[in-house]
């Protein structure tokens, strides 16, 4: 059974901040360079909390970083920075942004719409909640490392789950009141929010849910973290969610046990899935004129008279529902085809329904076995990039910062939602939904 409970969210006061000075993305997801930006834009932008700057503390041990970050906090809410809700609600959630098309140049337009509540943390082996990624030990623990100094959530963990009749549309997006935040991102994503307190709708919702399963679509480390921290807190005999006063919305057994969330339903358009591709570099004695033969066991291989991006992309289009994928390489490019039967050979260790995936033949296939990269090394990202821009990673190989970009097609929403719900795991970046949830739109103080 999936628990979602409405809360008493802490937000960025407008009357001393402005939103859009002050929100970031996920904390994975902020450069370098994002990260000096947003400690530009405001004193009290989220990053000095999520990521914080070692060399702007007065200590020098790791955990400075943290005790400040309770510390900005701490005073951020005496401050009136950040006030909180007077009841608990919950939080509709749109986004409105544009997708250029690699392949074909063409723009569209999209909205995926969902909803912040909180929801409660629950064993993968309950199957209520699913993961289809794995994770690394040093993000979660620095994640748990800030939860314990702060004691709070600060992004959404980003949830799926399937409801053909759209009821959270119909319960929650048919007001044309203007939505109680609105702010633009860094990337022109539009993302408002409308506060949800009336608790008939609010009761209708939870409801709505109770009969749910639950897929984790990005923030696997900051789940397994929050999971982790509500083993630590919880109480003797465990508890289940009580009601606080009579008739009032039930509330999680304890603080700890839920992390806040944004639930999206996956029937409903607008939520996409952009392809995320692979950069290998730093292998010693990689010869592209020799490449085509090492990966010839597995694959069909095409020298393609395209170089520009856009068009290598527009090629590996034409190929959706095969197993296939395009390597970029100073010898130029190739398109790169499974041969039949080969992967079910090779991959016998694998379940089934993930033979035939791009994503798992380039990893095991291509990676470790042609290639020599160790799942040690991809875990590590010794040899490994990631880039979500095919331009880019093509670039990387043009000015020798690379040996090979493999260009991908993005995972389609029903392989991962078989493998899913099969209890099953794929390669780190096997998706990117975008575009991602904003952090700083609502906070879960749990103390």
């Amino acid at each position: 059974m999936a628990r979602i409970f409405p809360f008493r969210a802490l937000r960025y006061n407008p009357l001393q901040v402005r939103l859009k000075d002050v929100v970031t993305q996920p904390y994975d997801k902020i450069t370098p360079a994002m990260q000096q930006a947003y400690y530009q834009r405001s004193p009290y932008n989220l990053v000095r909390i999520l990521l914080g700057l070692p060399e702007l503390f007065d200590g020098k041990g790791a955990q400075d970083v943290y005790r400040r970050a309770a510390d900005d906090f701490t005073a951020w809410k005496r401050d009136g920075i950040l006030t909180q809700e007077s009841e608990p609600c919950i939080y509709a959630y749109s986004q409105t942004f544009r997708i250029s098309d690699t392949g074909t140049g063409q723009e569209t337009h999209y909205e995926r719409r969902g909803f912040i509540a909180l929801g409660e943390l629950s064993e993968y082996a309950d199957k209520v909640v699913f993961r289809h990624e794995q994770t690394l030990s040093r993000p979660k623990s620095d994640r748990l490392n800030l939860l314990k100094a702060t004691h709070a959530h600060f992004g959404q963990i980003f949830m799926l789950y399937s409801d053909p009749g759209l009821t959270a549309d119909r319960l929650l997006f048919h007001s044309t009141a203007a939505p109680d935040i609105e702010v633009t991102d860094e990337y022109e994503v539009v993302h408002r929010v409308w506060r949800v307190g009336d608790p008939a709708v609010i009761n209708l919702m939870t409801t709505a849910l109770e009969d749910k399963k639950l897929i984790i679509a990005d923030g696997h480390h900051r789940y397994e973290t929050a999971l982790q921290y509500a083993r630590e807190h919880a109480p003797d005999g465990g508890g289940s969610p009580v009601e606080r006063t009579p008739g009032a919305a039930p509330q999680p057994a304890y603080p700890e046990s839920a992390a806040m969330m944004t639930f999206v339903n996956m029937d409903q358009p607008g939520l996409l899935i952009l392809p995320t591709h692979r950069v290998v570099y730093g292998l010693d004695g990689f010869e592209p004129g020799q490449f085509a033969e090492s990966v010839g066991p597995y694959f069909t291989v095409e020298a393609l008279a395209e170089n520009d991006p856009a068009a290598l992309v527009a090629r590996l289009r034409s190929e959706v529902g095969k197993a296939a994928l395009v390597a970029v390489t100073a010898a130029g490019s190739f398109l790169l085809t499974a041969i039949p039967g080969a992967a079910e050979t090779a991959l016998k260790d694998v379940p089934e329904r993930q033979r035939g995936l791009d994503v798992v033949q380039l990893h095991r296939l291509i990676l470790e076995k042609a290639l020599g990269i160790t799942p040690e090394a991809v875990a590590q990202q010794s040899n490994l990039r990631y880039v979500r821009d095919a331009a880019e990673a093509a670039a990387q190989v043009a000015r020798n910062e690379a040996d090979v970009a493999f260009l991908m097609n993005p995972l389609t929403l029903n392989a991962l939602r078989e493998v899913a719900f099969a209890g099953e795991v794929l390669p780190q970046k096997s998706t990117d939904f975008y575009p991602k949830l904003l952090s700083g739109l609502t906070i879960y103080a749990m103390d």
